[in-house]
């Protein structure tokens, strides 16, 4: 026999059954007695033809199923494999609690000897998954969850105020957005107390919120009238907490009345002057019940009350007396309705907060370049929707019943605090009040320039506003826009280094002739106190995108142009 040939006797493992039985037919056709010999071709091609067999075999039955059950017998018969052994996301199946979502694992990269000493502890602990979804950890791609009101009732933050800082474009109110949506479905009452572009109105429409419009010619606002609920705080039994109630509202609106007269007049009021206000609006409405208006405060200086005059140590000197309040008595006619103004101060107010509602102040319509305006505008909003929340808090506490959440949203500072310097105190004021009542606040302006004023002292007030915040959001700022940051909250040379390159420019597409979004829009540093910074990015939803537009009155075609 030869080395290429093979006996069936010698190597019958290498035939199949159908392979034997031909050859013993061919055995017994032939009538030979010895070994059928075949080559290896043969054999190779022997099995060749079985594996086609089967193949074949397996097509069929595949052919039989699918007309059977078709594609969804299918799906049915891969769920009930699924259900008997869990898969990357868990048990998929009824109570199994498959994982919906995966974050990415944190990597690192170093050479063999650096790594063998660094594992297993290549990153630190995870992010508390408290608060609102901000975005993913421009890092680690881990999700990162932070507001002030939650993080304030989970004991991570000491009081439920935040700041946010960042250049124009950047993506500030995107961020407040975000914020205020999600806390409005989780029960926080979000109030905007003052729009001035406006930003958030589509929001707070779409919140189902309520709208006030206030600018002249659009509505009034007293700047004496703290609301109707601040009138039922006649109804508190406990007298101690009656008078501390009552208190609070009435030096809420003196603050008030004192920040706008000295807007008007350019300087902070004398202490003879502050007293006789003072005097004159307690003699008018000495238990918050009526709210008088400004002409009613006019009359009654111009009449030369015995108690005005012995508080302006005039006494029964008329001429002294009128001398003494000449400047107070300007500001107030400026105020009333033959001032620059009209009536929107000299009214009663024309709509008031809806305890319990989602609400935004409208301001868009008041002259932008009337810097005075846009501020006592400003300022009143603050107030009457910082008395409201706190005037409720104090009815929810006496009356034993859990209170209402809200977050108060003041946007553009700058222009209250460029009004008038002595608008710092005032600002400074309403925030104390607001921390004291535990109500959540976030304060929005550009950079840390916005708050630098004519005085050091002045400045340092303003600066802080920021320090005191117990979470700061940090945007693209350039080295020279940080002010006390550095100090204040231990910004390290990285991080610094992260802010000012967050401010570049916008690249454009040269076939559309557009630019992009630009390298920093939708980044934040979230810093609490001194500890590190959590750099993340905001990814707006479909569903967020029209609500966050701030350039509507630049989208238009020539075609709209007439």
């Amino acid at each position: 026999m030869s080395v290429d040939e093979l006996t069936v006797n010698e190597a019958p493992e290498q035939l199949g059954a159908d392979a034997l039985e031909a050859v013993g037919a061919e055995r017994r056709r032939d009538g030979l007695a010895g070994a059928l010999t075949l080559s290896k071709r043969d054999v190779r091609r022997m099995a060749r033809s079985e594996k086609r067999a089967r193949q074949e075999a397996a097509k069929a039955e595949r052919a039989a199923r699918r007309g059977a059950g078709g594609i969804l017998q299918r799906w049915a018969d891969s769920r009930r494999e699924n259900t008997s052994r869990p898969g990357p996301r868990g048990w998929n199946r009824a109570a199994g609690a498959p994982a919906g979502m995966l974050e990415d694992l944190f990597e690192v990269q170093g050479s063999a000897v650096q790594l063998c000493g660094f594992f297993p502890f290549t990153a630190g602990a995870g992010l508390p998954v408290v608060g609102v979804p901000l975005g993913y950890h421009t890092r680690r791609r881990s999700t990162v969850c932070a507001d002030p009101v939650s993080w304030f009732t989970a004991g991570i933050i000491s009081n439920p105020s935040a700041f946010v800082l960042g250049q124009p474009g950047l993506g500030k109110s995107s961020l407040v957005h975000r914020i205020i949506t999600v806390l409005s479905n989780w029960g926080t009452i979000p109030l905007v107390l003052a729009d001035s572009r406006p930003d958030y109105v589509h929001t707070i429409r779409a919140l189902g919120g309520q709208v006030i419009e206030f600018a002249p010619g659009k509505g009034h606002i007293n700047p004496l009238d703290l609301g109707p609920v601040v009138a039922q705080l006649h109804q508190i039994a406990d007298p101690a907490a009656r008078k501390a109630a009552l208190d609070e509202m009435a030096s809420r609106r003196l603050a008030q009345l004192k920040s706008m007269i000295g807007m008007i007049l350019g300087r902070p009021l004398a202490p003879h002057e502050a007293s006789v206000l003072t005097q004159a609006v307690h003699m008018l409405d000495p238990e918050l019940r009526t709210a008088p208006v400004i002409t009613d405060l006019t009359d009654l200086i111009r009449a030369r009350p015995e108690g005005l005059r012995n508080v302006a140590l005039t006494y029964d000197n008329a001429d002294a007396f009128d001398a003494r309040v000449q400047g107070l008595l300007d500001a107030l006619v400026s105020l009333g309705p033959s001032g620059p103004y009209g009536t929107l101060f000299s009214e009663p107010t024309s709509e008031h907060l809806q305890p319990g509602r989602p609400a935004v102040f409208d301001i868009s319509g008041a002259n932008k370049n009337d810097g005075v305006l846009m501020a006592a505008i400003q300022s009143l909003c603050w107030n009457l929707g910082s008395a409201t929340v706190s005037a409720e808090s104090h009815l929810s506490r006496a009356a034993g019943r859990r209170r209402r959440t809200y977050i108060l949203v003041m946007d553009e500072l700058w222009q209250v605090l460029r009004a008038s310097g002595e608008m710092v105190y005032f600002v400074d004021t309403i925030t104390r009040l607001n921390r004291g009542m535990g109500i959540g606040q976030i304060m929005v302006t550009h950079t840390m320039k916005d708050l630098k004023l004519p005085e050091q002292h002045l400045t340092d007030v303003a600066w802080g506003f920021v320090e005191r915040s117990a979470m700061v959001f940090l945007g693209g700022l350039a080295e020279g826009e940080m002010g006390n940051l550095e100090e204040a909250f231990a910004l390290t040379d990285a991080e610094v280094a992260q802010l000012s390159d967050w401010i570049g420019e916008a690249p454009v597409d040269p076939w559309t002739g557009k630019a992009g979004l630009r390298p920093g829009a939708g980044n934040f540093l979230l810093k609490t106190g001194k500890e590190a910074g959590i750099p993340f990015h905001t990814q707006l939803t479909r569903a967020e995108k029209p609500n966050t537009e701030t350039n509507r009155d630049w989208e238009m075609t020539n075609r709209d142009v007439v």
